[in-house]
């Protein structure tokens, strides 16, 4: 996408959002007031997606029902609890490209990533390795790491970091690709998140599946820095598992319900190793509390227990406004409203920074809607001074500010006025 330099400016800036087919979506988000009292230019998305305002009705509702029907309220009100978690469904498979009975919203990512592990990662004395990237997030770090102890193995041993080439910031996708085949026999499972939170990289999935299948190795992947801001197709992929959070991109609220996905090739497998709880068993024996597991049918088989309504209730207000916006249209606004952040980043402060987020292009998913800068200085200090002016963006060690212009509630006029901002405290 190219700019040109006119657009260097605020008034084009406002004609770009009057432009905008998804402008009027971000009166559906509450803002954080900045000091001053006006709305915060908020760039966490990454990080914490901001309120949608049907979220607090969403959740009263709930409120009501209990107030109202207490036990009942399972089976009775607007929207009973007992089947509650199906009215998530099909959005979650719209956003990651899945089939309805391949997805299902339950506990939080973690969670769902040692539950998809229990079924997915079967090591052998021969096959045991398992494939991250060399800056994955702690969390998944720690999830690997405990997965391969739990299993005798030593996870120095057992997990293997991916690498940049010397001098690269970022991971080239056929190195991915060769370091596959090289583990071959000895590769249990590849465990990638596809968007790196570090580097705002997106990875390619579909050829990373077809590589980790040829050698014989299962893959997954953590999507919470893809669900609801790339576009996904994870059946199509034909990826064995996934997990998400929902309070990033997706708006649900801190400590929001997770999501997973299971490829429907998985789904029949009546031997396969998993964690079994109560909510996963066939839904029309489940109250006649029989002795034996009976699975259902669908990824639902890995709940374990009822889900928390309130949260399942803020999500569903923001999945209402993800199923009227839609995936192609969001990803279509976020490459342009990088695109010129990235812009007016290099027009305006190019001698105080450097972006090392993969660049825009029009061909493959080479990023999504988040910008990492490696700032010439200290930027941990820079944090405090953006937010005493209004500003929210995030810092991450050693030396990363991440910026989210997300394309649900940011405008071009956000991004030109941060830039201003960033030349005015740098």
């Amino acid at each position: 996408m190219t700019f040109k330099s006119s657009d260097n400016h605020l008034d084009s800036a406002k004609a770009l959002d009057q432009d905008d087919a998804l402008n009027s979506f971000r009166n559906k988000f509450n803002f954080p007031k900045a000091p001053e009292g006006a709305d915060s230019l908020y760039f966490c998305g990454h990080s914490l997606g901001l309120m949608p305002k049907d979220a607090r009705t969403a959740i009263n509702t709930e409120l009501d029902s209990w107030s109202t029907y207490g036990v009942e309220g399972h089976f009775d009100g607007p929207y009973p609890w007992l089947p509650y978690h199906e009215n998530i469904t099909k959005s979650f498979a719209h956003i990651v490209g899945a089939k309805e009975t391949e997805v299902v919203a339950m506990n939080t990512l973690t969670v769902n990533l040692h539950l998809m592990m229990v079924s997915f990662y079967r090591p052998t004395k021969a096959r045991y390795k398992i494939l991250i990237e060399n800056n994955t997030f702690p969390s998944d770090q720690y999830a690997v790491d405990s997965q391969t102890r739990f299993h005798g193995f030593d996870y120095e041993d057992a997990i293997v970091e991916l690498k940049p080439r010397e001098g690269r910031k970022t991971v080239d996708q056929e190195d991915i690709l060769d370091q596959i085949a090289e583990l071959g026999d000895s590769l249990a499972l590849v465990m990638l998140g596809n968007c790196n939170y570090l580097s705002g990289q997106c990875f390619d999935i579909s050829s990373v599946a077809i590589k980790a299948h040829e050698v014989g190795a299962l893959c997954g992947f953590n999507l919470a820095h893809g669900a609801g801001n790339l576009l996904l197709n994870l059946h199509e992929d034909n990826v064995d598992f996934a997990v998400w959070c929902s309070y990033k991109y997706l708006n649900s609220g801190p400590g929001g319900l997770a999501g997973a996905f299971v490829h429907e090739k998985h789904l029949a497998q009546s031997d396969i190793p998993r964690f079994e709880g109560w909510w996963g068993n066939n839904k029309t024996t489940r109250f006649e509390m029989r002795r034996r597991f009976d699975p259902i049918p669908t990824a639902e088989a890995w709940q374990l227990s009822n889900p928390p309504i309130f949260q399942l209730a803020s999500l569903k207000a923001s999945m209402n406004i993800f199923d009227e916006a839609t995936m192609p249209r969001i990803r279509a606004k976020g490459d342009k409203l990088t695109s010129y952040l990235e812009w007016l980043l290099k027009e305006n402060c190019a001698d105080l920074l450097d972006v090392t987020t993969p660049k825009y292009c029009p061909d493959k998913q080479t990023r999504g809607s988040m910008l990492c800068l490696k700032m010439k200085g200290d930027p941990k200090p820079l944090v405090e001074t953006f937010g005493k002016k209004g500003v929210l963006l995030d810092f991450r060690e050693p030396d990363i500010l991440r910026i989210c212009p997300a394309p649900l509630y940011n405008s071009f006029e956000d991004c030109f006025k941060l830039i201003q901002i960033i030349k005015d405290s740098v």
